[in-house]
């Protein structure tokens, strides 16, 4: 499978015309895959951490991982631009209105957009191709990612994998322990949260409640813990349909045309 998505990721960027893949790396255990993938080519990498009022934690495990990489692999090329005050300087010209819910998850998608700008910055400047870093749970199932921000990439590499295939694959690749140990966290808040406090279940649980909802089941099948959390993937599942499908295009009748 590793070998497979190399080749994948190699043959898509002869294609398009491009040396090599940026990848945000932060201190996750998808980025790290996903930037090993990278290394794995043979082509440019570029691997960023990008900061923003980040936990301690997270900042050491992405820098592990970075130097990890420059170990082991000749292409890679790693930097950490801190966006902390250009977050700040971003939000501080930016009115604050409305529900203090909304402007907590607002500024949270906030900052992953900025890092976006700075991927594809990054990307225009050298040629490169942004590789994103989400798994099939994330991107398909719950949509537990940011809209134009870590969702605005060039190519996805693992959409196709749970997060439980994503984690063998990490073993496979020998990603540096901590980062696989860690639980998983967007870290979009500035403190150590994790995924599954965020959505009140663990991505083994939604991936079955994924299969089961594939294979057609309904909510009164299930009770206790199983009902909960079939209940939290099917919500999630609805409200975050619009990150999954193409933007809606309005198809003007031909005879309007005339």
């Amino acid at each position: 499978m590793i070998e497979f998505i190399v080749g994948w990721m190699k043959e898509y960027a002869r294609q398009s015309g491009t040396s090599g893949f940026v990848v945000g790396v932060s201190g996750g255990i998808d980025s790290a895959v996903v930037s090993t993938l990278a290394a794995r080519t043979g082509l440019r990498t570029v691997c960023v951490s990008m900061p923003i009022h980040q936990a301690e934690t997270q900042v050491h495990r992405a820098q592990e991982h970075l130097d990890w990489l420059k170990e082991r692999f000749r292409e890679v090329e790693t930097m950490e631009i801190d966006l902390t005050d250009s977050y700040e300087r971003l939000i501080g010209g930016l009115p604050v209105t409305g529900l203090q819910e909304r402007q907590g998850l607002t500024l949270a998608n906030t900052r992953s957009r900025l890092r976006m700008v700075t991927l594809y910055y990054l990307a225009g400047i050298y040629g490169l191709l942004v590789a994103g870093a989400g798994n099939k749970i994330e991107d398909f199932g719950v949509g537990f990612f940011t809209k134009y921000g870590d969702g605005g990439v060039d190519l996805s590499p693992i959409a196709d994998l749970t997060k439980t295939q994503v984690y063998a694959l990490a073993e496979e690749l020998e990603i540096v322990p901590s980062i696989r140990t860690a639980p998983p966290t967007d870290g979009l808040f500035g403190d150590d949260r994790s995924d599954e406090d965020q959505i009140g279940a663990s991505y083994p649980e939604l991936e079955w409640a994924m299969e089961q909802a594939e294979n057609g089941a309904l909510a009164e099948d299930f009770t206790g813990r199983q009902r909960e959390v079939f209940d939290i993937y099917l919500h999630r599942n609805r409200a975050n349909r619009h990150k999954m499908e193409p933007v809606p295009v309005c198809k003007i009748p031909e005879e309007l045309f005339r």
